[in-house]
């Protein structure tokens, strides 16, 4: 089978470059080495007015990287409107934030219906499409519409919420009628799953069996694929990246004080005010904390020109300064705050150096950074994870200190009893936790969902609607590599 794997971002492969994790640093590695081809923005929007969009092809390990200028007129509604405005807030059951109008809608389906006309060009007999994330829930039924035959499946990296919020997102019947076009919808946890065949229930009237569920497109199979990392390789890049100068100075600067590290995008999802306020609860409890044990919190800014995003950097930023002028001494900042991205070498080194991670995310589909700061401990001398109960990675990570990030007397106690664990504790809870990330792999994942995917075949062809005309195929340019594809 030849996969074709699409998302709105892509990566390429340098380690030494920024990056924020998410789905384009979890899907890399595995691109890399199975030879898939993944097709994605190239972050360039086009005009209108030009008549044949073209994707840049380049290598990518075994696999390529195909990049598409997206059209200019529908790119602000599809991303910033109806994609994070509109579903980002909703995932996250964050209803009182949802925006959007309809231009914002017809711009989101109108980009998930360009994508689908660039994605005939890699359609083959053996081809089958995964579809990556909330940007496309409309792209397999875009692609049935084109009479696209193949298997095409689609994974959820962010959480899927209770009915009610779903409600409050415009239009949502039609696309979660949309997503059944999908022979194979993969969720990070059970309880996602549960949501999403709830509301099929409730709203749509449709009943599953086993995971499969029936409508006009066929059959459709609902699982949970929790998505992993490869420990292996990241506990290589944290014991290598000891001597990196950036942590280097990291490590002298500290006078023997001991750390915590948040890693996030600036976002109101990862629990960032509750985080900080927390932090300054401990030192107010507990003041002979104050000046043995600091946090380094690195928020990368992501969707400024969205004001829930603009808001939130404001507010973060004066919490910050406020903390640290009630509690800081003049040779000592109880919060270091950075705005900007780190290299996954230099994450790596960061997270060993600290004794403690602390990932308290108010709802995340997995969360990553949880699994990498494990990966990254010193086997001798580990670290302590404190995690919030609402991250997927709370499921299976179920020897870090749990907590309740709406708590903020709770997370205060956690961070101090993290801080001051015993080492034959913390080895314990590390090493449970690290048998599980081995198990757990980022290959495993991509291969069972590609298996599950392949299986999909059994159901028979898809129902697809006919069609007026027969679709135009577009031209692609290839860079780089010499590879090109008709």
């Amino acid at each position: 089978m030849k996969l074709v794997v699409v998302s709105n971002r892509v990566a390429r492969g340098n380690a030494n470059e920024p990056m924020t994790g998410g789905l384009a640093a979890a899907l890399l590695p595995v691109v890399e080495k199975s030879g898939a081809i993944w097709v994605g923005s190239s972050g360039r929007v086009r005009d209108g007015a030009q008549k044949e969009p073209f994707a840049e092809i380049e290598a990518l390990g075994a696999g390529a990287l195909a990049m598409l200028d997206l059209p200019a007129a529908h790119y602000g509604g599809y991303y910033e409107g109806f994609a994070n405005s509109a579903l980002w807030p909703a995932l996250h059951s964050r209803a009182d934030l949802i925006r959007a109008s309809q231009d914002d809608y017809l711009s989101y389906r109108e980009v998930n219906a360009f994508m689908a006309r660039a994605l005939l060009r890699f359609q083959k007999p053996d081809a089958a499409f995964w579809i990556q994330d909330y940007h496309f829930l409309a792209l397999g039924a875009e692609l049935r519409d084109l009479g696209v035959t193949v298997p095409v499946g689609f994974f959820l990296h962010t959480p899927w919420p209770v009915r009610a919020v779903m409600e409050g997102v415009p239009h949502h019947r039609e696309l979660i009628e949309a997503m059944l076009a999908y022979d194979l919808i993969g969720f990070q946890t059970q309880d996602d799953c549960e949501n999403f065949l709830e509301y099929l229930s409730s709203c749509l009237g449709l009943e599953s069996e086993d995971g499969v569920v029936i409508s006009r497109y066929g059959k459709s199979r609902i699982a949970v694929f929790p998505i992993g990392i490869d420990a292996e390789k990241f506990a290589l890049h944290a014991a290598k990246a000891v001597s990196h100068p950036d942590v280097s100075r990291l490590r002298r600067s500290l006078n023997g004080e001991k750390l915590a590290i948040g890693v996030d995008r600036l976002d109101y999802s990862k629990g960032l005010i509750n985080r900080i306020n927390a932090f300054d609860r401990m030192w107010t409890l507990q003041p002979a904390l104050a000046r043995t044990a600091s946090l380094l919190q690195i928020a990368t800014p992501s969707r400024g020109a969205i004001e829930a995003y603009g808001n939130l950097q404001n507010e973060l930023a004066k919490l910050v300064s406020d903390v640290n002028g009630r509690h800081g001494e003049v040779d000592w900042t109880p919060i270091r705050y950075l705005n900007k991205g780190f290299s996954q070498t230099v994450l790596a080194g960061l997270y060993r150096t600290a004794q403690v991670g602390v990932v308290t995310p108010l709802h995340d589909g997995m969360n990553l950074v949880a699994k990498e700061y494990v990966a990254a401990q010193n086997p001798a001398d580990p670290g302590v994870l404190v995690l919030s109960k609402f991250a997927g990675a709370a499921d299976e990570l179920d020897t870090a200190l749990l907590v309740n990030p709406h708590d903020i007397d709770g997370m205060a106690r956690t961070i101090a009893t993290a801080l001051s664990m015993p080492l034959s504790e913390r080895r314990l809870r590390w090493e449970a936790m690290m048998d599980k990330l081995r198990n757990h792999t980022i290959q495993q994942w991509f291969a069972d969902f590609v298996e599950a995917l392949q299986a999909t075949q059994a159901y028979g062809p898809a129902a697809v609607p006919a069609m007026m005309e027969p679709p135009t195929l577009w031209p692609l340019r290839s860079v780089n590599s010499g590879v090109r594809y008709h």
